[in-house]
């Protein structure tokens, strides 16, 4: 054997050896690709699990918003502003109107972002409360008008020689509906605010739903308009007999203090058909211990209850809403309306809610002056009327 056939011996010029070679190439580098995979999987899960255990260590309350670990700019602002009255961050974002009000007034106000006003209005809605069956808009100016045709378009028979006669046009009133400024002034202490366990949001729209619900339930129905809503019982109340636009209708009952199962069936059928498929009983739990007892000339009850969860009772049919605010079935009382509300009274307010912080007035508690501003009144004087229990 010659010197110059062991290179090709030795395997380096061999095309079988070259094809060896070049198929360990490709695994290794297919191995480098499926380790990188597998390194990349291995990070996603490290990721996740990661997510899973800082969400478990969060505190376990309810939240109104998002929480200031989501992320959000105005919410951290917001949260700072609340615990130690840094503004800096308000001042120094560019937020949505939506969200919150970059703006500072003179006052050094700002208006809370939209998830907590909706809570707050959430709870205003679940109170014992005509809100939930009168018409409700939502303005940005600091009136609202409501435009009423209560009269109708005259009209006649005419043959075909006579002369048409003008007849009688209908006519438009005006109701003005102004906001008036609803406040709230809860406080806590600066120690209770500096403790992050403690939910900031859920106790402060706490505190201003129930200072708004019980303020503005009363309003609605009692109401003198002077700096607040205008309740439809301060609305002059007259026989229905003699009822004109302006007033409120009422039927007696003619017995002081009492009332009868006929006086139900009279006050239902003063109110006009077009009113009736929509009407709703309003009173308060006193008025309802002595109408639940009401039977029929055929000994059954005129009252029946819910059939479900969250279903109001009805009395002739028809929902009855207990409002704590009405009067009580005494004597020369308007103890018991009914009418459809969604027509007949309309509330008007502003959706945001504003807040002032204050840590100097009541130290060392810090006091948040929250504002909102309602306002309400009769819209149709038709579609409600009275039960006076009274002889006339």
């Amino acid at each position: 054997m010659s010197k110059t056939e062991v290179p090709a011996l030795a395997g380096e010029d061999v095309p079988a050896v070259r094809e060896v070679k070049r198929a360990v190439a490709g695994f290794i580098s297919e191995f480098k690709g499926f380790r990188d995979e597998i390194q990349n999987r291995f990070q996603q899960t490290e990721e996740r699990v990661t997510m899973l255990d800082r969400k478990s260590q969060l505190a376990a309350r309810p939240r109104l918003a998002a929480s200031v670990e989501d992320g959000a700019p105005h919410r951290k602002a917001f949260d700072a502003y609340l615990r130690s009255g840094d503004d800096a961050g308000l001042r120094g974002l560019e937020l949505e109107g939506k969200a919150m009000s970059t703006a500072v007034n003179v006052d050094g106000g700002y208006l809370v972002d939209p998830q907590t006003a909706e809570s707050i209005r959430s709870v205003l809605q679940s109170t014992a409360s005509i809100r939930s069956i009168a018409s409700v808009v939502n303005v940005e100016a600091t009136s609202y008008d409501v435009l009423v045709d209560h009269s109708d378009v005259g009209a006649g028979w005419a043959s075909e020689t006579a002369a048409t006669v003008e007849t009688a046009t209908p006519q438009i009133d005006r109701i003005t509906i102004p906001l008036h400024e609803l406040s709230a002034l809860p406080k806590a202490s600066q120690r209770l605010l500096d403790d992050s366990a403690f939910d900031i949001e859920a106790w402060l729209a706490a505190r201003i739903a129930d200072k708004f619900a019980r303020a503005e339930a009363a309003a609605f129905v009692n109401g003198d308009g002077i700096d607040k809503p205008t309740g439809f019982l301060s609305h002059p109340a007259v026989d229905d007999a003699s009822w004109s636009w302006g007033n409120i209708g009422y039927k007696a009952t003619g017995l002081s203090g009492g009332v009868a199962a006929d006086n139900i069936v009279d006050l239902v059928y003063a109110l006009g058909a077009e009113y009736r498929a929509n009407a709703t009983f309003v009173m308060n739990s006193k008025t309802a211990g002595v109408l639940r007892k009401l039977k029929d000339a055929d000994g059954r009850f005129m009252w029946s209850d819910g059939l479900a969860a969250a279903e109001p009772a009805r009395l002739m049919g028809y929902p009855v809403l207990i409002v704590e605010d009405m009067p009580d079935p005494v004597t020369d009382a308007f103890a018991v309306a009914f009418g459809d509300f969604a027509a007949g009274y309309t509330i008007a307010e502003r959706p945001d809610l504003r807040v002032l912080r204050d840590p100097f007035s009541a130290k060392p508690h810090v006091l948040f002056y929250a504002t909102k501003r309602v306002g309400g009144d009769v819209s149709d004087f038709a579609a409600i009327k009275l039960l006076k229990f009274g002889l006339a």
